[in-house]
């Protein structure tokens, strides 16, 4: 007995790579001459692969998805007897990509002057003049991302194949395209590090959440604009005169102070709606979940019975929960139950947001950033004045957009009344 080697054959029309797509056959099973073992795909056709000789498979060379070099092993086939001359110019037959009626043929673009480190340039054998570099589609994308001719850069795999480590070598070395103004190096350093980091822990159950608020909740988001001129001296005023006991308020107690004179009203966005059994759970009590962001992701703890809380109170919650979820010391119980959630990012900016419903409630509400605007008065006079737009979705199944929009109506005016806050 013998050993065959079988090499990637010609595929016809130039094509000097092609990507393995699939194997027929595996090692240990018996070939005979003309057999398909293997379809490769060139950027023309999918080309099945015949084999040479008869035999039995010894060994398998490459995996799906790897591209491979014309000329590359790919086989060895135990024959018996005297093997026959190993020939790598066996043609496979692809069929012909055809081209668009009226298009010409493609020329390769110019390319543009390059400054090749010597250091580089002496690694590895010179590509043959008018050669195509030989590369994965992986290491093409970063060249082209980085703005590099392979054509430039000198090739150390099997038949000059450029791998990912030749690119790295002639980036370190400072090979890199001149520019075509002036003809001078740019000196700019291009970013070629890539990481891969597997989603897993609390990260992994945010993105499942999303995914699944997404996925089944079909999403209605109604924003409108609210004036906070009045309630933000308000705000301010009680800042100055507190207690020491008592924390900086922010522009969140209000909203829940908003949230609880309304909702008893719109019982349907204070609520849990369970896909699978069909039940809507709608809740007297106010149970509002509070966005927060930290280190370890997204976190929502909750202000339980909100309705019995004063406004003093609720900032005394809010930041203790706050506090806690960045600490990440929050309890279970703390994490779990809200019926409502507020979602802010008025603090980074943004002046309109589409928030994700915190499954499975029925409504979020989420809060942009404040800022000075001119607007008109009842007078046509233009005054400054504290403008924030509030954006909230809401579950489209349970919350008619009349519905949605009538909510918001009603904290917008409770919010720009803030007196009626503090009203039975």
């Amino acid at each position: 007995m013998s050993e065959y080697r079988y090499k990637l054959p010609d595929v016809g029309e130039g094509v000097v790579e092609a990507e393995i797509v699939e194997w027929r056959i595996a090692t240990g099973d018996r070939v005979i001459e003309d057999q398909h073992i293997l379809d490769v795909m060139t950027d023309k056709a999918t080309v099945e692969i015949p084999c040479a000789v008869n035999g039995v498979v010894k060994s398998i060379v490459g995996e799906p998805g790897e591209v491979i070099a014309v000329g590359t092993e790919i086989l060895v086939i135990e024959v018996d007897g005297a093997a026959p001359a190993e020939d790598s110019a066996l043609k496979a037959e692809p069929a012909p990509a055809p081209e668009a009626p009226g298009t010409e043929p493609r020329s390769e673009p110019e390319s543009v002057p390059v400054a090749i480190p010597a250091s580089v340039a002496s690694k590895a054998p010179v590509r043959p003049a008018g050669g195509r570099p030989l590369a994965s589609p992986a290491v093409r994308q970063r060249a082209l991302e980085v703005d590099i001719d392979l054509d430039h850069v000198p090739g150390t795999g099997p038949a000059g194949r450029i791998t990912h480590a030749d690119l790295d070598d002639f980036i370190a070395a400072g090979g890199r395209l001149i520019s075509q103004v002036g003809g001078a190096a740019s000196g700019y350093v291009p970013r070629t590090g890539v990481e891969d980091i597997k989603v897993i822990g609390l990260r992994r159950k945010i993105a499942e959440s999303m995914a699944r608020s997404k996925r089944t909740i079909p999403h209605i988001t109604y924003v409108d604009e609210i004036d906070l001129t009045t309630l933000d001296d308000l705000r301010a005023h009680m800042n100055v005169t507190r207690k020491d006991n008592q924390p900086k308020l922010t522009i969140i107690p209000f909203l829940i102070r908003a949230l609880v004179k309304a909702l008893p009203d719109f019982p349907q966005a204070n609520a849990t709606f369970d896909t699978e059994t069909g039940v809507l759970t709608r809740y007297e009590g106010v149970h509002c979940g509070i966005a927060a962001a930290t280190s370890n992701g997204l976190m929502v703890p909750v202000v339980r019975h909100a309705e019995t809380l004063d406004i003093w109170r609720t900032a005394i919650e809010v930041k203790r929960l706050g506090d806690a979820a960045k600490a990440g010391k929050c309890t279970k119980e703390e994490l779990t139950g809200s019926t409502i959630t507020i979602t802010s990012l008025g603090a980074i900016g943004g002046i309109v947001t589409t928030p994700v419903i915190n499954h499975p409630e029925t409504a979020i509400i989420g809060v942009n950033k404040m800022q000075t605007l001119p607007r008109y008065d009842r007078e046509g006079r233009v005054l400054p004045r504290k403008i924030m737009n509030l954006s909230s979705s809401f579950d489209h199944r349970i919350v008619d957009g009349y519905e949605a929009a009538q909510l918001i109506q009603t904290l917008k005016a409770l919010l720009e009344n803030p007196a009626t806050l503090f009203m039975d």
